[in-house]
């Protein structure tokens, strides 16, 4: 999270091999328990051989209320959730209804990409993502 993606792309730049760099500004519609919305990010996925560092800055829309209210007073980076790339949107549907944390955001394109996120602060100190897409778009955004 950071309120200067690019700033942050910099930085990456400078400090460490990357190998593959992808940006956009996206609007999203997503859903939160307040209700549902349109947000829009400014994004860059920066692969570090096979990890990757999802830089967001929330632009606009009350739905990103979870990354706004992560953000820090400066343009620093902060860490807010880890993501976990799953192959079976089903089987994790069925997975998260057996469990006590909540969706607090879910959102994507269906039959593309699907993601939600899971408060699992509790738990591990921050937000749990689990995303599925189909195996062009993982390339697209620069996963092997």
């Amino acid at each position: 999270m950071t309120r200067n993606v690019d700033k942050a792309v910099t930085e990456f730049k400078a400090r460490a091999d990357v190998r593959a760099l992808h940006e956009i500004e996206v609007p999203v519609h997503v859903w939160t328990p307040q209700g549902e919305g349109i947000g829009v990010q400014k994004l860059a996925f920066v692969w570090v051989e096979d990890l990757n560092y999802e830089l967001i800055e929330p632009k606009e829309g009350d739905v990103l209320a979870l990354y706004r209210d992560a953000l820090p007073a400066d343009d620093r980076l902060v860490f807010h959730h880890v993501c976990h790339v799953v192959d079976d949107w089903d089987a994790l549907m069925a997975q998260v209804a057996g469990q006590p944390f909540p969706i607090v955001l879910k959102g994507g394109t269906p039959n593309m990409l699907q993601f939600l996120y899971l408060d699992t602060r509790p738990w591990l100190g921050h937000y749990t993502e689990y995303v599925w897409m189909v195996p062009d778009r993982w390339a697209a955004m620069g996963g092997r």
